[in-house]
């Protein structure tokens, strides 16, 4: 069984907002939204996001997910231990902070995969400069025995590239059995997920470590800028995608596609164009500058020019804008609309016209 326990319990104040940090969006959804749908693409059973700050907003938006609250919050070892729920699962679980929405699902299948005789497996990277990160250190067989934090590392620690990438997988049942281990002795008196690695491999439990390829994947994000970050590298994962598959986007930097969007063939998209949610995208459709659809259908040949489309449906070979707005309706290629300000007089805004 798979299991996922999603640590989101933080308010993160670097980002200076009243939002929680994990509903900062990136495109056009909650950064948290990212990681859920990566554990749901390698079927994941069960995942507890693990909460406290604005709780009961981050829990009304996401329903199909398990919640545990973490109140007060004395560190992620501590986090861990509330969700409870899981204690009696078989398999493997894995933990992630909820502020790392560039993960992807083929990262994560190949962690479960180099769990499978391990007691726990982590993610780490290597860095030129480990900086202020916490060092992995192995032992001669190369299994992790432990993380030191760079402030607690000697000279020859301090040598050591590979970091600690922040993302786990544990057998659940030596999860659990060793929760109970863990001591709040350091100077913020928490409890450290990171200390259950040693208390497992004193145990003579076997601990991988697997080295990310693409570190960008494991971006944590604690203020706007790190935000920034993560949109740019996602908005260029997607539309690198698209490109490979023969859409022709005009200009990448200046065009956003949602993750969740469908693009047929023959394809040119200009600058300045959003498109968004479970928008489906015909084939040999041109989209003009300075147009924004969202969970729309656009049918075969259609041309949209600087226009707005949402919740709606444009029948094949449809030219619509430029300065359209169009919402909740369904457009055929006899309904020719030049302005936004006869598209509200008219009311077709509101579907009420064909």
């Amino acid at each position: 069984m798979r299991n996922a326990i999603i640590l989101a319990a933080g308010k993160g104040t670097r980002m200076k907002s009243s939002q929680s940090k994990v509903m900062h969006s990136i495109i056009d959804r909650p950064m948290l939204a990212y990681i859920i749908d990566a554990l749901r693409a390698v079927h994941v059973e069960r995942i507890v996001v693990v909460v406290g700050y604005q709780a009961q907003t981050i829990e009304a938006t996401f329903k199909d997910v398990e919640f545990a609250l973490q109140e007060p919050q004395l560190g992620t070892g501590h986090a861990v231990m509330q969700c409870q729920q899981l204690a009696n699962e078989t398999g493997d679980t894995i933990i992630i902070n909820g502020d790392g929405p560039c993960i992807q699902p083929e990262t994560l299948e190949k962690l479960f995969q180099a769990n499978e005789t391990a007691s726990a497996t982590l993610c780490t990277a290597i860095l030129e400069d480990a900086g202020a990160y916490g060092r992995i250190v192995r032992d001669q067989a190369n299994n992790v025995i432990g993380i030191v934090e760079a402030k607690d590392c000697d000279p020859e620690q301090l040598k050591i590239k590979e970091i600690n990438a922040g993302i786990y997988c544990f057998k659940n049942q030596d999860l659990f059995a060793s929760l109970d281990k863990l001591e709040p002795n350091n100077a913020q008196h928490e409890y450290y997920l990171t200390d259950l690695i040693s208390i497992l491999s004193n145990q003579g439990k076997t601990v991988n470590g697997m080295v990310i390829e693409n570190r960008e994947e494991v971006m944590g994000i604690n203020d706007c800028k790190e935000l920034y970050r993560a949109y740019t590298w996602m908005t260029n994962h997607i539309n690198s995608y698209w490109l490979e598959q023969g859409v022709q986007i005009i200009d990448p930097k200046r065009t956003m596609i949602g993750k969740d969007v469908k693009i047929g063939h023959d394809v040119i998209i200009y600058p300045n164009v959003e498109i968004t949610g479970k928008t489906q995208i015909g084939n040999g459709v041109i989209i003009r500058s300075n147009s924004r659809i969202v969970d729309s259908t656009i049918q075969d040949g259609v041309t949209i020019d600087a226009s707005i489309i949402t919740s709606s449906q444009i029948d094949q070979d449809t030219q619509i804008g430029p300065m359209t707005a169009i919402t909740n309706c369904q457009v055929d290629r006899q309904c020719r609309l030049k302005s936004f300000e006869r598209f509200e007089n008219e009311h077709i805004a509101k579907g009420q016209e064909k």
